[in-house]
Parts: structure tokens; sequence; C-alpha cells
């Protein structure tokens, strides 16, 4: 990375370029472009991201007064909101849905020696999903209820470096469960899950396939002891049972004992029941991997917070993928810049300073030296931090 180039430019060349162009012409998404293509695209829309713009008129605000420094950044082609607008309608989504998942593949390899929190070699993926709420009059496209528009972010997370490997965009009235039905389970990871998830023959499935679930049982639960294993109530595990479901349309779904825990957790003062198919790991450490799930809630706050998913470039729904999409890459190309460059910063520490100091012609590791680093708003108790 040279000295005399923007931080911006150095960010930029971190990504695999040859593998985004091919994610291009899989969508022949610069057929018949002559300005404006979808790298550029993609590098507007990931500077709307690093700099929390909030509007097209904002983006090409700041980009005009850049002048001739925006040829080096890799934008040859006047921003304007018309072509800016026009390919976030236009550019089929799927390219950089596609992109995102390359960059996934990346930083799941990056984060593989990260530490779990739990003694625990095999992977932990955490299931869920957040609601996005968009206005009915400028969303029709995805009505969720009478007077309300939504949409729906279903994400799978390796909870070794909070890295998302799988994520659906759906309409707001799809049901949480049916994102099982997309899934291709690894045979010995955990899937842990809140109840929305406590679908009886989706989770059978997840069994057969050799994988291991952990979810909440519902209050109305129904089943019939088999056996009670020895338990250490100073952990806070207060029963530990082998069950049978003895309800009609449960039991025939799922008709292979469960393992039923109930924990108390002390901190909130709360009872949780915990159903599983491992009868292998301790019910302590059970009750861990459960708690773990949280990072997918930190993730789906964080990124609402930091990215620009909330107020949209577009009304279309190619408009509304693109630009998830691109917010996720970012995402994606913060975390695996700060594992390449060793950065020793949280991830919202590195956005912040990102944020002010993209244009500056100095090499990247010095933006974050403690010398040249641009002042930093000190983060609150309050804010969620992910790669602390």
């Amino acid at each position: 990375m040279l000295a005399g180039s923007t931080i911006f430019t150095q960010i930029m060349e971190l990504l695999p370029w040859r593998r985004f162009q091919t994610c291009v012409r899989r969508y022949q998404g610069d057929y018949k472009i002559k300005t404006f293509n979808c790298a550029e695209h993609f590098r507007v829309m990931a500077f709307a991201q690093l700099t929390y713009r909030e509007s097209l008129r904002d983006i090409e605000t700041c980009l005009q007064v850049m002048g001739t420094r925006l040829y080096h950044m890799g934008i040859k082609s006047r921003v304007s909101r018309n072509n800016l607008s026009h390919a976030n309608e236009t550019r089929d989504w799927r390219i950089y849905a596609d992109f995102a998942q390359i960059l996934i593949d990346k930083a799941r390899i990056l984060y593989a020696e990260d530490q779990l929190g739990v003694d625990l070699d095999s992977t932990v993926y955490a299931l869920d999903a957040t609601t996005i709420d968009l206005c009915m009059n400028l969303f029709p496209w995805a009505r969720f209820r009478k007077t309300k528009s939504a949409i729906k972010l279903h994400t799978l997370m390796n909870l070794r470096g909070s890295i998302p490997e799988f994520i659906h965009i759906s309409e707001g009235k799809l049901h949480d469960v049916n994102i099982l039905d997309l899934l291709v389970p690894t045979p010995g990871a955990f899937y842990v899950m809140d109840r929305a998830y406590l679908d009886f023959s989706r989770l059978y499935h997840l069994h057969r396939e050799r994988a291991f679930f952990i979810s909440r049982a519902k209050k109305n639960f129904k089943f019939s002891r088999r056996y009670s294993h020895e338990i250490l109530k100073s952990t806070g595990v207060q029963c530990d049972q082998t069950v049978l479901l003895t309800t009609h349309y449960p039991a025939k779904h799922y008709p292979e004992p469960l393992r039923r825990i109930r924990f108390y957790d002390a901190e909130k003062s709360k009872r949780l029941v915990f159903l599983t198919n491992n009868f292998e790991l301790p019910a302590e450490t059970i009750a861990e991997l459960y708690k773990s799930r949280w990072h997918i809630e930190l993730f789906f706050k964080w990124i609402k917070q930091h990215l620009r998913i909330k107020s949209f470039f577009g009304t279309s729904e190619n408009a509304v993928k693109v630009q998830i999409w691109t917010a996720v890459a970012t995402y994606l190309l913060v975390a695996i810049m700060k594992k390449e460059l060793r950065l020793e910063q949280s991830l919202y520490s590195i956005l912040q300073i990102l944020s002010v100091s993209l244009f500056e012609k100095m090499p990247i590791l010095d933006a974050f030296s403690q010398k040249y680093a641009p002042l930093q708003t000190h983060q609150s108790w309050k804010q969620l931090s992910l790669f602390d």
C-alpha cells in the first residue's frame, strides 16, 4: 500500500476485485454499461456506509467536493443522485449478495481460531432474525401488517468472531421457523435458537443430519421423564433429564428422546428450560452455549446503529437489498481489515477513525496509531462492541 494513497483506496485494495468481477459477469451487471460500473457503484455504497451518509444528495455533495481525488479512489465516473439511484434500482442485488458470501468465507477463516468462551472444538451457530420497519406508502411490496411494511433479516452467525455465515432477506410476515428449511446442516455443529424455532419436525431433520440444536422450551411443553441425571446445583443447573414428547403431533414428528435442562440464571433471577439433542456435554456448558446466543442480538443492534440500513436510498425491493448487502459487505470488510492488519481497536473505534480519515494520505496503520489517530468520541457504556 502506497503512503501517497488515501486510506479509502488502501481499504479497497483489501477486497478480492477479481472475484467481484466474477459476480458481476454472472449476472451481467456491466452489460451495456459505459459509465458508473458495478465496481464504482460498490465503492460509492461502501463510502456511504463508512462515512454515515443519510441520503443520495448527501453522498453526491460529499463526493463532488473531492474533485480529482475520486479518480484515485477508483471512481472514474461522475457521481450524481440520478446515476446512483438508477444503479440501485437496476444492478442485480445478487451481485453484492454473492460478493458478501465471498467475504464471509474469507472472514470465517481469519476468525476460525478465535476463542468461543466455551471449551468446545465444534462450530457453534446462533440463528435469529430482526425486523426492519418500513413505510407502507413507500414500500408496498414489503407488506407486513395492514398499515405497516417491514422486511426481516434472517441470520445464521458463527459465534467464533461473530461472523454472519448465512443471511436471508424476506418480507416481514415470513415466520422465523421457515428459515430452517433453507439451511444445510453441518454435522457435529451446534445450532442455538430461541423458542421461535421450536418446530419438532424441523428439529428432527437437524438431528437426522447429525447436527445438534439448543433451544428454549415453551411453557406448555408436555413430556414424560425417562431418566434424571446427577447435577451440581452450585453451577445453576436445577435438573438434567432425558424426556420423551407426549403430545400427539410433537411425538410423531420427534419420536426420539430429548434432553431437558432447567437452569437458574442468578444474574437475572430467571429460570430457563433448555431442550437439546446432545447428551454428552455437561448441562452447564449447554447453558453457556445458549447464553452466547446473545452475540447475534448484539450484532443486530450494532448493525442498525452503525450501518445505513434504517433509512434507505431507494424504495424498490432491489434497491433495499443492494443497500443491505453492501452494508453487510462493509461490515465484513472492516472485520477482515482488523484481522489482516492486526488492529487492536474495537470495530466501533475502527469505524469512528475511518469516518473522519478516509481521505487522508498516509499509511493506513498510521491512522490507527496513537500518534496519528484522529480524536475519537469516547465509547459510552451503552455502546455495543463485537470485536473488543
